[in-house]
């Protein structure tokens, strides 16, 4: 078993900033490729970022490429999502992932991915 526990999220203004955290417990989550998703009312859950077990392996979506960085501590089992220049279309609710089948590399698939966090909520206003 797997224990992704997120935080961080929040209401924030355009333009804005904030950063999440994803604690990770139980069985091999620093041997793990990880991922951010998010979901949005009304509308599927879609990939964010993802990170290969040592992070020397990152991944983005167009939609948040060159405001976004993931990032992971090893020592403190624990991923991060900064994400800058916040927008309106940012809102969702934001969610961590282990994946169940790659390490070395990351998947932007949510099928790849066998545990899930509760997730956190993110609120961009005008």
């Amino acid at each position: 078993q797997v224990q992704l526990v997120e935080s961080g999220g929040g209401l924030v203004h355009v333009g804005g900033s904030l950063r999440l955290s994803c604690a990770a417990s139980g069985r091999t989550p620093n041997e793990s490729s990880l991922g951010w998703f998010r979901q949005a009312p009304g509308k599927e859950r879609e990939f964010v970022a993802c990170i290969n077990w040592n992070g020397a392996t990152t991944s983005y979506a167009e939609s948040v490429q060159g405001r976004s960085t993931i990032s992971r501590d090893n020592a403190k089992n624990t991923v991060y999502l900064q994400m800058n220049s916040l927008k309106p279309e940012d809102t969702a609710s934001y969610y961590c992932a282990k994946s169940s089948a790659y390490a070395n590399m990351c998947s932007r698939a949510t099928e790849d991915y066998d545990y899930w966090g509760q997730g956190t909520q993110v609120t961009v206003s005008q």
